[in-house]
């Protein structure tokens, strides 16, 4: 495909990065009036009725196969979405961010442990890269790394998504993914409903109409996300989604800036580690006709 056709598929992305940026401070809000998991419920129910509204005819036809890949997806959805949701209570919403972003070289660490797929060179380099970042993001400027609370609960989050980014890659050429989107929504915010007991939380409904205007535009967000990155990674090679994709934690970081966050000197050092090596961890290099290497795919 020409560049020119390429141009704004590639721009529909970086605005949905802008996007999924902002929504990090705007969730730290929201938890200022609700318990963590009944806004994740309340977020992803959002999203699916956004969803539902164009496309509730296309679950007639929804098989077995969709229903199981949507439940199963969805899980990890409640799971990442919700121990990142928890941490933010208690850690700054960029160092969230760059946190969650370690999901990029988690995901071939997982492959290779599940279907012994070994890593590239480059993405050795980028999971050392990241993790140096991540002992100096995380305040621990010593051997001995410790993690609080809010920080381990992210880091799941961070495995909680690479899982689901390998279950999409694994159900995407064998379910309709449409359906799967609008299945896996729903059932994200039916696990977060769900795990509230489970966490102590009590089922209380915000009465202010702050919180409900977040629920609306948060899920409007959701839906818009989901719904470009299905559409944009047709004609965006999964090399280059990646690399655009790692400027998420840069705009939440700048945004969290502009909220009057601030990050130590060692945790913008440790910031700015992740994000190289979450760009380098996708680099390809290919090979000439002169077995030279060339510019990265």
């Amino acid at each position: 495909m020409s560049t020119q056709l390429t141009k704004w598929p590639e721009l529909a992305l970086v605005f949905i990065t802008l996007l999924w940026g902002f929504t990090f401070i705007v969730v730290q809000a929201a938890l200022t009036m609700s318990s963590p998991m009944f806004f994740v419920g309340c977020r992803f129910a959002a999203a699916a009725f956004v969803l539902l509204l164009f496309s509730f005819k296309l679950l007639k036809n929804t098989t077995w196969q969709d229903a199981f890949a949507g439940i199963v997806i969805g899980l990890t959805i409640a799971i990442g979405y919700g121990t990142q949701t928890i941490g933010l209570q208690s850690i700054l919403s960029s160092e969230s961010a760059f946190i969650t972003a370690l999901y990029v070289p988690l995901v071939p660490i997982i492959q290779w442990v599940l279907f012994k797929k070994m890593p590239r060179l480059m993405t050795w380099l980028g999971i050392l890269c990241a993790f140096i970042g991540l002992v100096l993001l995380t305040g621990n400027h010593s051997l001995n790394l410790s993690l609080s609370y809010g920080q381990v609960l992210t880091l799941i989050s961070a495995f909680a998504v690479a899982i689901e980014i390998i279950l999409i890659g694994w159900f995407s050429k064998r379910v309709n993914t449409q359906r799967v989107t609008i299945i896996q929504l729903l059932s994200a915010s039916f696990f977060a409903f769900l795990s509230m007991p489970m966490l102590g939380e009590q089922f209380v409904v915000p009465s202010t109409w702050n919180f409900w205007a977040i629920i609306v535009g948060i899920g409007l967000a959701t839906a818009l996300i989901q719904f470009v990155m299905n559409w944009a990674q047709q004609y965006v090679e999964p090399a280059r989604a990646t690399i655009i994709y790692a400027g998420e934690p840069v705009w939440a970081g700048l945004i969290g800036r502009l909220a009057g966050e601030r990050l130590s000197t060692y945790a913008v050092f440790g910031a700015i580690l992740v994000f190289i090596g979450v760009l380098i961890s996708d680099l390809k290099f290919k090979k000439t006709k002169k077995n030279q290497i060339s510019e990265p795919e």
